[in-house]
């Protein structure tokens, strides 16, 4: 795996980490969820400028990117 796949890697999984604590979810819950709503691949796709948030303003991100899914008919 290259260098830039790995840190996109370990980006998602701490931004997994970082949901399911938040949530008092499970590991696998809060990845269920995460791609149910395609935030999985937001997080990769907009790696350059995620990673180099706080965690607190990656967490309020996510959840206003589940809300406009959620008003979007995605449920």
């Amino acid at each position: 795996m290259d260098k830039r796949k790995q840190d996109i890697a370990y980006f998602v999984s701490f931004c997994i980490e970082q949901y399911k604590n938040a949530k008092g979810l499970t590991g696998a819950e809060a990845a269920k969820e995460l791609d149910y709503y395609g935030v999985l691949e937001y997080l990769e796709e907009h790696f350059e400028v995620l990673h180099t948030q706080s965690y607190q303003w990656l967490l309020e991100d996510i959840d206003e990117f589940i809300n406009i899914r959620e008003k979007e008919g995605r449920q």
